[in-house]
């Protein structure tokens, strides 16, 4: 099993950060849960943010260039032995909705806040299949959402879920993979069409904690932060766990983690305001959609 840490922090002082995006330009754009905004970090560590709804969490980019953001309607934050998280909804909550960023202008607009009619509740995890479509986690439901920003349409996808929280699909599109905070459980569903999910089974149980976010990198494996080991852990497509990475500073808030074309992944660590950076140590996996 490959062990690493990662040691290179890109930027810190965020503010929770999730749901990173490693962009063509070179830099890597992060939603602020507590700070109600997105964070475009650039290379040397600087940050030009973009104001949200409150509770932005997982994002993806879309067939059409924007990102397409997720909320979870805004949670309240505590410290904790010099750790920042969630402990509760914020004030006033009443759900959350997907917003549609335009990178070049800064604007940004709601186009969902509900699905056949019932209140859209805490988003998470977003990722777009090769059809155009995107799957939408919500945590609060249970459930998957498979929404076509083009044509402003979303449906349920999956239901049955206990506090789904990553989302993430095979190199070559035909699995998908959810992830479980609390249970330990890591799904993998066939992928029968666009937004068609089948034949759910259960591809790796951790025992002794859960998962938060994830990503599939270039080798099929799948990369779900571990949120006791302080990093991320990696399941082979056979589901084995092949590797565990680290970062440099304990943080039972490592959120979420991306690649970018030249193998570097970028990893949040929430909890400490950071994102660091490592070469990861296998090949990375493209979007199906960048900007």
């Amino acid at each position: 099993m490959i062990e690493l840490t990662a040691t290179k922090v890109v930027t810190s002082g965020l503010m929770f950060p999730e749901g990173p995006i490693a962009l063509d330009d070179g830099t890597v754009l992060v939603t602020e849960i507590e700070g109600n905004s997105l964070a475009r970090v650039s290379p040397d560590g600087s940050i030009r943010r973009y104001p949200c709804d409150p509770g932005p969490n997982g994002q993806a980019v879309g067939p059409d260039g924007a990102v397409y953001v997720c909320t979870d309607g805004g949670l309240a934050f505590m410290t904790q032995d010099g750790i920042r998280f969630p402990h509760a909804l914020r004030d006033g909550w009443t759900g959350g909705n997907i917003q549609r960023l335009d990178l070049a202008s800064g604007a940004i607009e709601t186009i969902f806040t509900q699905v056949d009619g019932q209140p859209i509740l805490s988003l998470n995890d977003a990722v777009f299949d090769t059809s155009g479509g995107a799957y939408v986690v919500d945590t609060a439901k249970g459930c998957l959402y498979y929404m076509d920003p083009i044509a402003r349409t979303i449906r349920v996808a999956e239901t049955g879920l206990e506090a789904p929280n990553g989302f993430g699909l095979s190199p070559d599109g035909k699995r998908a993979y959810g992830s479980e905070t609390y249970s330990g459980r890591l799904w993998v569903w066939d992928v029968t069409g666009a937004g068609e999910l089948a034949n759910r089974t259960l591809h790796y149980q951790a025992d002794g904690h859960g998962w938060d976010g994830l990503a599939v990198d270039g080798a099929g494996n799948v990369c779900g932060s571990n949120l006791v080991k302080s990093g991320i852990s990696v399941i082979s497509p056979t589901g084995e766990l092949i590797g565990l990475i680290k970062t440099e500073e304990y943080d039972s808030f490592v959120t979420n983690i991306c690649f970018a074309d030249d193998g570097t992944a970028f990893i949040c660590s929430s909890g400490r305001g950071k994102l660091y950076a490592i070469a990861w140590p296998w090949p990375p996996l493209k979007l199906n959609y960048t900007a």
